[in-house]
């Protein structure tokens, strides 16, 4: 008895198993299929990364600031332009005016000069439109825009003061996807036209950008020592091809990341599906194990046949998936097109192909040998009667192994895609509880009506419910495998549902919905009148001063560079502030700690009151000094309290608040809060804000509630795709379980027709069976999310939870409609076969 004995006989036995077999692989292909096809597209990206990174900036190194070169600055540019070619660019947020329909939009306008993208294309339509645009002849519009207000070429939009003819749409700009033309809409213009639109005042949030291109690679190695400290102790970021290729490699690792774990999962449920199939097949090879035992097999050789098989089997089955995942891989780009900012070229992946090929067999094998190690528990007296066996699986050493093994392999995998002992012990915990929680209960249900059996009903219900107890039953395999797809597809809509209904409740009953920003000091008091003119609120009308840290508890950017010892975070640093200043707390504020100053008598005693949560980014606490640069003028402060805010409201919240008495006189500009009682109302309002104040700028609640549809309906299409893998998965386990389980219970049925069951009641007796799975099944994934939607609600989006009533409803019939036909359909052979007919078949 050599292995090539050992591969005859695994081969003659599976000859007569094919059908059987080929349900066992099915369950693996799927997972396969998306872990290749992720595994490919992964590649893809960081090839095209690199051969594209030029094109994410357009230029060798972009410079980027929110207030204008000072002296310094501009001597600095001034040199970089003097070896280079050189392109600027101004932007800003702006309210846009579409004068053919009268629509108004906040849209993000980009003053671009001559030149610029210096590699890339700026992709319209029509094409020569942007050869128009060099020549200063209008402007361009991404195409989002164009759609929404039912515009196009060669009608004409205002920005500020100045009115453009639209030249074309923008299909495609560098460094820009459709997520992001989704949230800021891009409008072009040139930037020599800038001063017409009246839109640079004193006080505006512009941001200065400067672009340049080298002769070779080496000058900017050399060049960016020694720029890089003095621009930004100026407040300026420096970007060059490599930083953009590196974070932008780094945003799709952590997206390829995500998507392989969700893939994993489908792959884990194919695995449960092998192990939960294997375990019937074993056991129904009990017989011909032990006539081999009989004829002088021994356990070792017995175990090795089997093994041999299910090695074949998960060879052959990660071949197919990979097969499947190559083809898949070339449909991703579509789903991703919205989050790409690049051009993706698919080709066949051979070391994605490899991956997969080594994961299915490796998972494959981990889970098939804990129900293959029952082999060697069969004894030689299984040829004349049923023997049972008292072991239990904890106490063989052999399945204790293989089991943390199988957990091992769940860590160590999702711990070379997240790259961090926490993230892959939580993800690991998360499957194992998921797991737990389904599996726990469904032999929860096993054990209450094996407790409580229902003697008082009919007899076809007791059968029903029987089903769900007697051996080779399925129910613990179904709600696993289906209970864990449920669940994906029910907590993609209640975080969908949480996001729509946190924005619909800041908007809801007396809530502000419309904030008018960027107004001067000097149209304060116009806006107010006209404001009222339209008999709407002012509910607020708040002061806005931006500003930046120059220093904490008396260290300096400089010196966290100089010292990395000290327990400041660098990123306190970047970026501005905005900031107001009053005397009282809103509505949506609490102190929690220390008291609110209300004026400033003293300039040598400015108390401050931070926001908790920047406070603990900071590291501050009350008596702490921060020390501001506000446009150029230093001013010391004392962080005097602690506030929460609520930033659900739609209202002017802040980080940082100063008394009284200490920003009156800095450059600033003022927002106004109201409330619109209607989408018209708003329409008309807005048109005439436009109309005579064309520098202000609003932020509209019904745009938002528009805008956060359109990126939750991106995002659900992305991860309803990945996951549907998972449901699809799923499904071929119940497929496959419920064809395995016809062989097993067909015995059972023939019984029930010789003794006098008519086919009616059979039939009953099986839907009955598939119903209680499927409902099961459906009911603890959907509590599963219930439970996920719940936590996330309380502790990552601080809001209520109000699951979607009519979706849950909806999955929750689909799914055990779905068991209840499959197991229907697969039973209607033994249903209407006359039982000699199928007992003479030897089933």
């Amino acid at each position: 008895m050599n292995s090539q004995w050992i591969l005859q006989m695994a081969w003659r036995d599976s000859r007569r198993n094919k059908s059987r077999l080929v349900l066992f692989i099915s369950s693996i292909i799927l997972g396969i299929a998306a872990l290749v096809a992720i595994y490919g597209l992964g590649y893809t990206l960081e090839r095209d990364i690199d051969l594209q990174a030029k094109t994410l900036i357009g230029a060798d190194l972009a410079l980027d600031a929110n207030q204008p070169p000072d002296p310094t600055v501009q001597h600095i540019l001034d040199s970089i332009g003097s070896i280079s070619k050189q392109a600027a660019e101004n932007n800003f947020a702006s309210m846009i005016y579409f004068t053919k329909s009268g629509g108004t939009r906040l849209a993000q306008v980009r003053a671009v000069s001559n030149g610029f993208p210096f590699y890339g294309q700026l992709e319209t339509r029509p094409a020569k439109a942007f050869s128009g645009f060099a020549k200063q002849e209008g402007a361009l519009v991404e195409r989002t825009l164009l759609l929404q207000f039912n515009a196009q070429p060669g009608d004409s939009i205002r920005v500020g003061e100045k009115t453009f003819l639209i030249l074309g749409e923008i299909l495609q700009s560098p460094g820009k996807t459709g997520f992001s033309a989704a949230v800021a809409p891009a409008v072009w213009i040139p930037l020599e036209a800038i001063d017409e639109t009246g839109l640079l005042q004193k006080g505006s949030r512009i941001n200065y950008l400067y672009y340049y291109k080298f002769p070779s690679a080496s000058t900017i190695d050399l060049l960016i020592p020694k720029i890089e400290n003095r621009l930004e102790e100026a407040g300026w970021d420096l970007e060059t091809v490599a930083s953009r290729k590196e974070s932008t490699g780094r945003s799709f690792r952590d997206l390829n990341e995500f998507l392989q774990l969700v893939s994993f999962i489908a792959l884990l449920l194919g695995c449960i599906g092998v192990a939960s199939a294997i375990h019937i097949y074993v056991r129904e090879k009990i017989s011909s194990i032990a006539i081999l035992k009989c004829l002088g097999a021994t356990n070792r050789q017995a175990f090795l046949i089997y093994l041999v098989q299910m090695l074949a089997i998960g060879l052959l089955g990660s071949i197919l998936g990979a097969l499947l995942g190559t083809g898949i891989q070339f449909l991703l780009p579509q789903v991703l097109k919205d989050f790409l900012p690049i051009e993706i070229h698919m080709q066949v992946s051979w070391k994605a192909i490899g991956q997969g090929i080594l994961v299915g067999i490796l998972v494959s094998l981990l889970f098939a040998l804990w129900p293959l190690l029952g082999v060697r528990k069969v004894s030689p007296l299984n040829t004349l009667r049923v023997t049972g066996s008292n072991s239990r699986w904890w106490q063989d050493a052999w399945r204790l192994l293989v089991g943390f093994a199988i957990i091992a392999f769940i860590f160590g995998f999702s711990w070379l895609q997240t790259g961090t002992i926490r993230s892959a012990t939580g993800f690991t915990i998360g499957v194992i509880l998921s797991f737990l929680l389904l599996s726990g209960a469904a032999w929860l249900l096993i054990y209450l009506i094996r407790r409580y059996f229902p003697n008082q009903l009919a007899y076809v219900w007791r059968q029903g419910f029987a089903n769900l107890f007697r051996p080779n039953n399925q129910t613990v395999i179904l709600v696993v495998a289906i209970g864990l797809g449920t669940s994906f597809i029910c907590l993609l809509f209640y975080i969908q549902e949480v996001l729509t209904s946190k924005v619909q409740r800041a908007g809801s009953d007396n809530q502000p919905n419309l904030v008018v920003f960027d107004i001067q000091p000097s149209q304060k008091e116009a806006l107010n009148k006209l404001t009222a003119s339209y008999n709407l609120p002012i509910i607020q009308d708040v002061p806005i001063v931006t500003m930046r840290l120059s220093s904490i508890r008396g260290y300096s950017a400089a010196d966290l560079k100089a010292d990395t010892t000290i327990d400041i975070p660098r990123r306190a640093f970047d970026g501005e502030i905005r900031a107001t200043y009053r005397d009282s707390l809103t509505e949506a504020e609490t102190i929690l700690e220390g008291e609110l100053q209300d004026s400033a008598t003293n300039l040598n005693d400015i108390r401050i009151s931070i926001e908790e949560g920047y406070a603990k980014r900071l590291k501050v606490k009350p008596g702490d000094e921060l020390e501001f640069n506000v446009q150029g003028a230093p001013i010391k402060t004392t962080v005097g309290s602690l506030r929460t805010v609520d930033w659900n409201r739609v209202q002017t919240n802040f980080r940082v608040i100063f008394p009284k008495g200490v920003l009156e006189q800095a450059p600033k500009f003022h927002v106004l809060v109201t409330r619109v009682p209607s989408a018209e109302f708003s329409a008309k309002y807005q048109r005439a804000l436009v109309e005579n104040f064309p520098t202000v700028s609003v932020i509209d609640l019904n745009l938002i509630l528009k805008t956060v549809d359109d990126i939750l309906g991106k995002i659900s299409f992305v991860i309803q795709f990945i996951g549907g893998f998972s449901i699809v998965t799923g499904i071929m386990v119940l497929i496959a379980s419920i064809l395995i389980s016809k062989y097993q219970r067909m015995q059972e049925t023939v019984l029930l027709r010789t003794i006098g069951a008519t086919s009616r009641q059979v039939f009953a007796i099986t839907a009955l069976e598939y119903f209680f799975l499927g409902s099961l099944a459906a009911i603890t994934g959907i509590g599963l999310a219930l439970i996920g939607g719940l936590l996330l609600a309380k502790f990552s989006f601080d809001t209520g939870f109000n699951p979607p009533l009519l979706a849950t409803g909806l999955i929750f019939l689909s799914i055990t409609g779905l068991t209840v036909l499959i197991g229907l359909f697969n039973s209607r052979s033994v249903l209407k076969a006359p039982p000699l007919s199928i007992l003479n078949s030897g089933r």
